[in-house]
C-alpha cells in the first residue's frame, strides 16, 4: 500500500488542487459571461455586476466539492435558479441572447461530485434531479436549452459513475491478484513443508538407524570386553553415538518444524544450567536483559544448547576460569555471548578426551538452520568466547499454538 509520503503531488495536496480549480472557474465563468455566452445583459447596471460577483463566488465553492459536494450544487443551483427568476418573470434583466444557458459552466464540474463524493447516494441523486431541471428550465421549452442543459449536468455523473465501477474494479483485480500470491505462497510453503517432511523421514528411518546400531554395539562391547582401554574406547563411542543421535533428533525436529510435546529445556532452564555449573566447580554468572519471551520455542532451546556447551567446554578446557554468560533478547534476535577467563590450572587429559570434538561444529549447523550465526574462539585476555546470534521468531508448529 502507498504511504502517504510516496503518494502523487495532487492527492497529497488535494486542498490546493481543488482551490485552484475553482480560481480557474471563477475565471472562465466570468469571462464567458462578459462575452455574451450566458445571461450578461447588453447594458448591464448595478444588478447585473451584483450578480456577476455573486456567481464568482458561487463558483468559488467549487473549493469544496470533496468534502461538500451536494453544498456545491445548491450553492449553484440557487444561483442559476435567482438568474433565471430575475430573466423571467421578474424582468430586472434582459440577456443580450434569449437561447442561452443561464447557468455557469462549471455545474459541470460540480454535478460530478454528488456521485463520486457522496455516500449517500439517494440525496445525490434527489440534488442532481431538482438541479437538471433549474439548469434545463423547461417550463420555457427551447430545444437548444434542453439539450445543453441535459449534458451540462449529465456529463459529469456519468463520468462519476464509470470511475467508481473503474475503481471497484481496479481494487477487484488488486484484491485477486493478492489472494493469488497469498494462494501461491501458500502452496510453495507446503511444497518445502513436505519436502522437509520427506528429508526428515528419511534421516529418521537411515541415519538414525545406523547410528543407533553403532552405539547399541559400543554398548555391548564395553560389557564385554575383558581389558580396561577397550571397554573405555567403547564408552567414548558410545557416548560420541548417544551425542550424535541427540543432535540428528534435534536436526529431524527442526525439518518437521518442531513436533508438539519437545520437552527440551528452553531459556527459562538457562539459571537452573548456570546453577548446576557453579555446583560442579565453574564460577559461573548469568546476565539476562530483556524479556525472555521473546525468544520463540526452537530458538530458546538452541540458546540453551549453546550456553551448555560452552558451559562444558570451559569445564573441560578452562578449569578454575570464570565464566560469564550474557543473553540478550531484542524483539528482532536473541544475541548470547559466553566468555571464560584464562585457566588457572592444566585441564584434566581424561576429561578432554570424553568429548567428540564436534560440539561447536554441531552447534553452528543447527544456528545456521535456524539463519543465525556462531562466533567461537579465543578472546583477547586469553579466554575463550562463544558469540551467537539468532533471530528471535522462527515460525514453527508450535509457535503457533
Amino acid at each position: 500500500m502507498t504511504s502517504r509520503d510516496e503518494a502523487p503531488w495532487h492527492l497529497r495536496h488535494w486542498a490546493v488542487v481543488d482551490a485552484a480549480i475553482a480560481a480557474f472557474f471563477v475565471l472562465l465563468d466570468t469571462v464567458l459571461t462578459l462575452a455574451g455566452t450566458t445571461w450578461w445583459p447588453e447594458r448591464p447596471g448595478t444588478l447585473a455586476w451584483t450578480m456577476l460577483g455573486l456567481q464568482a463566488l458561487a463558483c468559488a465553492s467549487l473549493a469544496a466539492r470533496r468534502c461538500a459536494p451536494i453544498a456545491v450544487v445548491v450553492v449553484l443551483g440557487a444561483f442559476t435558479l435567482a438568474i433565471t427568476l430575475l430573466i423571467h418573470p421578474f424582468g430586472a434583466l434582459t440577456p443580450a441572447h434569449e437561447n442561452n444557458l443561464w447557468a455557469p459552466f462549471a455545474t459541470v464540474l460540480a454535478a460530478y461530485g454528488p456521485l463520486f463524493y457522496q455516500q449517500n447516494r439517494r440525496a445525490a441523486f434527489v440534488a442532481l434531479a431538482v438541479f437538471t431541471l433549474i439548469v434545463m428550465r423547461p417550463w420555457q421549452p427551447s430545444w437548444t436549452v434542453l439539450t445543453i442543459g441535459l449534458l451540462r449536468t449529465a456529463v459529469g455523473p456519468l463520468l462519476a459513475l464509470y470511475f467508481e465501477a473503474r475503481r471497484k474494479l481496479v481494487l477487484a483485480l488488486t484484491e485477486r491478484a493478492e489472494r493469488a500470491e497469498r494462494e501461491r505462497h501458500l502452496l510453495a510453503e507446503r511444497a518445502r513443508a513436505e519436502e522437509r517432511a520427506r528429508l526428515a523421514g528419511e534421516m529418521h528411518d537411515v541415519v538414525t538407524h545406523r547410528v543407533s546400531l553403532m552405539a547399541l554395539q559400543a554398548g555391548a562391547l564395553r560389557m564385554t570386553a575383558t581389558d580396561e582401554a577397550t571397554r573405555q574406547a567403547a564408552e567414548d563411542l558410545r557416548q560420541a553415538g548417544c551425542q550424535a543421535l541427540d543432535e540428528l533428533r534435534d536436526l529431524v525436529g527442526i525439518l518437521r518444524t518442531e513436533p508438539e510435546g519437545d520437552g527440551s529445556p528452553s531459556v527459562a532452564g538457562l539459571p537452573t544450567l548456570v546453577a548446576e555449573s557453579a555446583g560442579a566447580g565453574v564460577d559461573a554468572e548469568l546476565l539476562e536483559e530483556g524479556d525472555p519471551g521473546l525468544a520463540s520455542p526452537v530458538v530458546g532451546r538452541t540458546a540453551y544448547r549453546i550456553v551448555r556447551e560452552a558451559l562444558t567446554n570451559a569445564h573441560k578446557h578452562a578449569p578454575g576460569a570464570k565464566v560469564e554468560v550474557r543473553v540478550h533478547y531484542e524483539e528482532s534476535q536473541v544475541r548470547i555471548a559466553v566468555h571464560n577467563t584464562p585457566p588457572t590450572a592444566r585441564p584434566s587429559r581424561e576429561l578432554v578426551r570424553t568429548g567428540s570434538g564436534l560440539g561447536i561444529v554441531n552447534l553452528r549447523q543447527r544456528v545456521e538452520v535456524l539463519r543465525g550465526t556462531l562466533r567461537a574462539g579465543s578472546a583477547p585476555d586469553g579466554g575463550f568466547c562463544v558469540e551467537a546470534t539468532l533471530p528471535a521468531y522462527v515460525p514453527t508448529a508450535e509457535s503457533a499454538v
